[in-house]
């Protein structure tokens, strides 16, 4: 299998489906030569990324949580300012949050384009 490539049209998907499907493919696991200890080199290209199918409620509950480590750095963003400020960086940081923790996680990152 010589397929490097992996393109999910994300239109009418919920983000939990995309994301997952996203990372399968980046750690390699739809090719038949998959290892779990190398890297698959698979590129992933999501495309339709604002057409994502969200329910308002999870647009509107679902909150991102960042802290600087200062006093006062805590921010707080929903899924919909999200959004608005970055269209597909939801996907991204779904697909971030499945990939395992380990030294492989940047370079499988890298493979990932959301395209709005």
């Amino acid at each position: 299998m010589d397929k490097k490539n992996h393109t999910i049209d994300a239109a009418g998907k919920t983000l939990g489906r995309v994301a997952s499907e996203a990372a399968k493919a980046l750690m390699g696991k739809m090719r038949a030569d998959y290892t779990p200890n190398k890297q698959s080199g698979v590129k992933v290209t999501v495309t339709n990324a604002s057409k994502l199918y969200t329910r308002e409620k999870k647009r509107k509950q679902k909150v991102y949580t960042t802290y600087s480590g200062f006093p006062g750095g805590q921010k707080r963003e929903t899924l919909a300012m999200l959004e608005a400020r970055k269209p597909g960086e939801a996907i991204r940081r779904a697909v971030e949050r499945m990939l395992p923790r380990n030294t492989m996680r940047n370079q499988r990152l890298k493979n990932l384009t959301v395209n709005a």
